[in-house]
This record gives structure tokens, sequence and C-alpha cells, in this order.
């Protein structure tokens, strides 16, 4: 799939969604605030989101953790709109930078000036992006060397009755989402990418599953 399909896709599912997305997604995107209080960057590290959506999670990051940079990249126009207006209401345009871009090949220097971050994460974002094996492969590169990528989406249901997985990925498929079942070995081939090492943990009984890959 093109950028430009991508994009257009992105657009049409949350041109509308995205006016109460936040109000929505907060009762089963489970694990996002663990990620964020996991990241810590160094003081006046650089933290990017890819995948940023809405912006809620720059937003807490940011307050999370004050003393360093926030930027977010997302393929969609529409979601970045109003990111950058939730952004602004935060009071917190000066510290977190929106840039629109691919998260499966993305240029960190000429889109946001910055060689390298301490930190890369993405929330959710993988079950909407159909190579989402390379949007890893691409965080794990924009990373410093001792850096790290966060993950979190959703996982398989391990340990839930069938019927609400069945139940469950039904209603995700309606919204073009796919949990990963692949995540971890995805991780690990990123991480051999990077000459480093990852972690990989269920969460809730695998209804979320969570990983970091550490570059070498």
């Amino acid at each position: 799939m093109s950028d430009a399909m991508q994009r257009e896709r992105m657009d049409a599912i949350y041109r509308t969604q995205r006016h109460f997305y936040d109000l929505t997604r907060r009762y089963y995107l489970l694990g996002r605030d663990r990620l964020i209080d996991g990241l810590a960057p160094p003081v006046g590290g650089t933290v990017l989101e890819v995948g940023c959506g809405t912006g809620r999670n720059l937003i807490v990051a940011a307050r999370r953790w004050p003393d360093a940079r926030f930027h977010g990249l997302d393929i969609s126009p529409a979601m970045l709109e109003t990111a950058r207006a939730s952004i602004a209401r935060a009071d917190l345009a000066e510290r977190i930078e929106l840039r629109e871009g691919d998260a499966t090949g993305f240029d960190s220097q000429a889109l946001f000036g910055v060689e390298a971050f301490d930190r890369v994460f993405l929330s959710y974002t993988l079950s909407m992006i159909p190579n989402w094996q390379a949007a890893i492969a691409a965080a794990a590169k924009a990373v410093k060397p001792g850096g790290e990528v966060h993950i979190v989406d959703f996982g398989q249901q391990e340990r839930l009755p069938v019927a609400f997985r069945a139940a469950l990925f039904a209603w995700l498929a309606r919204f073009d989402v796919t949990p990963r079942d692949e995540l971890e070995r995805a991780l690990a081939v990123a991480a051999r990418g990077v000459r480093g090492s990852y972690r990989f943990v269920p969460m809730f009984r695998g209804y979320a599953w969570s990983g970091v890959v550490r570059r070498g």
C-alpha cells in the first residue's frame, strides 16, 4: 500500500472518530499509561511517538517526564489537526513537535532535526499498520545506541474466554485493526537488526502485549 493510500485510509477511518476517540478508547486501550511510566527518558532526552493520533499519549508523557522533549509522527493529517489543537489547549506546544510521516520509513533528521531519539514508542498502532514489522524496524533504527523502543498493542487474548476473543477480534476488524500474533518474533528480529536485546510481556491475561527493543 502506497503512502498516499495509507494516508487516505487513516483519514477516512478517523475523520469523524477523532472527535470522540479519546473518550471511548480509554476503556479498552489498556497498558498505555504503564508504557509511558516505563519510558524513563534521560534528563534533556528526546522521545518520539510513532502513530501519535490525537496527541493524548504525548500530553500524558510530557507531563509525566517534564525534563524531556517530545515529538509525534502520524500519517493522518486529520489526526494531526486534532493533536495540535489538544496540545495547544494543554499548553505544551513548546515541548511537543508534530510531523506527518510514514511509520514504516521516516527520516528523523529531516522531519525533526533530531539524528536519533532516546526513546521511541508505539501505542496500539502496529495493529493498524499493514507492514507493521517494517514499522518496528524503523523505530529501532531511530533510537540512539542504548536507546529503547517501547510497544503496547492488542494481544491474542490467550488467557481469556474464547467467546470474548472472537467477539473482540470481530469488532476490531470493523476498524481495520488486526492484533499481531507474531509480535514477539518481530521484536526479536528488530533487536538482531540493531545488535540489541528485547523483552516481551503479556498483560491483562493476554488482552494486551507489550515489548521493549533496546539498541545495542
